[in-house]
């Protein structure tokens, strides 16, 4: 099927504000759609002549090769905007995909590192060096912000406010943020800046804040490796992410009585029912405690 996807990208950065990465995987999903549609239906030109019955069948196809629930929605989230987009354009007269549900998903509780790990943690890397410096700073940044790993590498100098304590970011659909962090990140964060950052930058005109060995911008691997190295170095035995942090950032703050809503705008959720996760987390961690040192329990 010869479709142009061009206006329908442009359509979702410029109009719904979508990441780069959101926006990539979409097209992946409906330009997979669009081949199944090929293959099954030898359909050309229109998609006005899809049908209902043809997502469900795709949709069934997906369950069948043990694609997860929650990819399925993702799939079926794509395809419900692409062809909300026909209709906003007037290229079809009916959506097929109105009246079909997403798959109930069961939300599972985040990963998250106790204080003591997090200490261990924050207390690996070797001070003695430019990379543990580096190191130490993003670590400190990263669990004091409770950044997304797209927001904690994609920093630049001018992001950062090191007199009043606060970072600025830009987060989901290009809204921008203001976190504080403490004085622990901001005095290891100033002694990289102002110690460290110049040894690693290769360009002037550089202004990302972490730099890499070669002095650009870190990769999302790179930032993975680092903190599977020094997980391992402190010897946590729990998977680890760069996700960790930020779910650990949030329960830590809730646990000591930090209130929804300010939690909710420090991690930059749309809905506060995302938040709301957490005190599910915080509870489980409650009653564990309760069981192992009640003595009625």
């Amino acid at each position: 099927m010869i479709v142009n996807l061009d206006d329908y990208v442009h359509y979702l950065a410029i109009e719904k504000g979508l990441s780069d990465n959101t926006i990539e995987a979409y097209l992946r999903d409906i330009e997979a759609f669009l081949r199944y549609l090929d293959l099954e239906f030898n359909i050309k030109d229109s998609l006005n002549n899809i049908e209902k019955e043809a997502i469900i069948k795709y949709l069934k196809q997906l369950e069948k090769k043990g694609i997860s629930e929650k990819s399925q929605s993702r799939f079926l989230a794509a395809i419900k905007s692409f062809f909300r987009y026909q209709i906003r354009e007037k290229l079809i007269t009916l959506d097929p995909t109105s009246t079909i549900e997403s798959p109930k998903t069961s939300r599972k509780l985040p990963g998250i590192l106790t204080i003591s790990e997090i200490d261990r943690l924050l207390d690996c890397p070797d001070l003695q060096t430019t990379i543990g410096n580096r190191d130490k700073a993003m670590l400190e940044v990263a669990y004091g912000s409770g950044l997304r790993v797209s927001e904690l590498l994609s920093l630049k100098m001018d992001d950062i406010n090191l007199e009043l304590g606060f970072i600025k970011c830009i987060g989901k659909g290009s809204k921008e943020r203001i976190i504080p962090i403490g004085e622990i990140a901001l005095d290891h964060l100033l002694e990289y800046i102002q110690k460290y950052r110049p040894a690693l930058l290769k360009n002037n005109r550089e202004r990302t804040l972490f730099l890499n060995i070669r002095g650009n911008k870190m990769s999302r691997q790179g930032f993975y490796k680092i903190l599977v190295h020094y997980g391992k170095k402190a010897g946590i035995s729990k998977q680890i992410s760069p996700h960790t942090l930020r779910h650990s950032f949030a329960t830590h703050l809730i646990e000591n009585g930090a209130d929804l809503r300010s939690v909710q705008e420090m991690l930059g959720h749309s809905d506060i029912s995302t938040t709301e996760l957490y005190t599910h987390l915080t509870i489980k961690h409650m009653k564990k405690i309760y069981n192992n040192t009640h003595p009625r329990a």
